[in-house]
């Protein structure tokens, strides 16, 4: 595999044309909870810790903190699901108002359960998470609202991600019509997959599966670079798409394309606290990235960086333009 290094002011001025971008974030909506305190005790119930909470936190989670990501990173979102007619779903409401993104295309569900990760962290450690969620699709009224909305929506934007987190919004059908009418448009589609649907992600611009994703859709143990490279040619034929984006963790990424070497992509990270949404920041990065003209290696170049500062924080965090440029530049120059 090759490795290249970038100059700062290329990235810089990538990175400044965020704020012109327009990205539709389509997928699972989540929130995520945070419970933070102390352990100074192992519980006389059971051999457990006993935590004393000194604050709760609420987050966008899933496809939000996508659309979180790319607020914070300074370019233009609109978010696509649904939620529960319950406190958390109006949580989510609240916030997105709060960050002045647009709502008309989320949907509210009566009945349904909005899927709240409830995370419990004492001394920057995450002792144990909770999730509630409903996973079945949505209603087929539901499903009518959302694609009429789509339906323009796709003409109005750069991009499109779909962020799939299993909770039953990305059906074979929704995932095609989008992928199709972003086509027709003219328009790149991201996507963040699960093993569930894959193969139904075929002909999207860039899929960006994880280590374990890109092992198991294969049929290769990656190991190491070699098998790595052979998963990798294995999914971007099966999926005919562009590009395809192997997250590697705190190893960083690797990239392919068709007739074109692997790129490998090693992680900047200085130290590693919480994974927690640091793929939402890779695919929210790169979708910027696209859509202010960088090809797909600097895009993931890019990603990686913001993902390098993610991980250095505990919880679903978040990078700022001005942090992302200044550690780029940093980095650049320890070279």
């Amino acid at each position: 595999m090759t490795k290249r290094l970038k100059g700062s002011s290329m990235f810089e001025k990538i990175i400044r044309r965020f704020s012109r971008v327009r990205i539709l974030v389509v997928g699972d909506i989540m929130l995520d909870r945070f419970i933070w305190g102390e352990v100074s005790r192992i519980s006389p119930e059971a051999p457990v810790p006993v935590v004393k909470v000194e604050k709760e936190t609420f987050l966008l989670g899933g496809a939000a903190n996508v659309v979180n990501n790319i607020h914070a990173l300074g370019g233009e979102a609109s978010l696509c699901g649904v939620i529960g007619d319950d406190e958390m779903g109006q949580k989510v409401l609240t916030r997105l108002a709060e960050m002045g993104i647009e709502q008309g295309g989320v949907s509210i569900e009566e009945g349904r359960q909005t899927t709240v990760k409830t995370r419990i962290i004492a001394h920057h450690q995450q002792l144990v998470r909770i999730d509630r969620e409903t996973t079945q699709p949505p209603l087929a009224s539901t499903f009518r609202t959302l694609l009429e909305y789509l339906k323009q929506k796709i003409e109005t934007v750069d991009g499109i991600v779909l962020s799939d987190y299993e909770k039953g919004l990305l059906t074979r059908s929704l995932i095609q019509m989008v992928i199709q009418k972003a086509k027709e448009s003219g328009k790149f589609v991201m996507v963040d997959p699960k093993i569930k649907n894959f193969f139904f992600y075929r002909g999207a611009t860039v899929v960006t599966p994880n280590t374990a994703e890109a092992s198991s859709a294969s049929r290769v143990s990656i190991t190491d670079e070699a098998s790595m490279s052979r998963a990798g040619r294995i999914l971007l034929k099966r999926l005919r798409c562009d590009a395809l984006v192997i997250t590697r963790g705190e190893e960083g990424m690797a990239v392919f394309e068709p007739h074109r070497k692997p790129l490998l992509v090693p992680t900047e990270a200085k130290e590693v606290y919480d994974v927690t949404g640091a793929g939402d920041t890779v695919i929210g990065t790169m979708a910027l990235a696209l859509g202010a003209g960088a090809g797909i290696r600097k895009a993931a170049e890019i990603a990686n960086h913001a993902a390098g500062i993610v991980v250095g924080k505990v919880g679903t965090a978040t990078v700022h333009q001005k942090e992302l440029i200044k550690v780029i530049e940093e980095r650049v120059k320890l070279r």
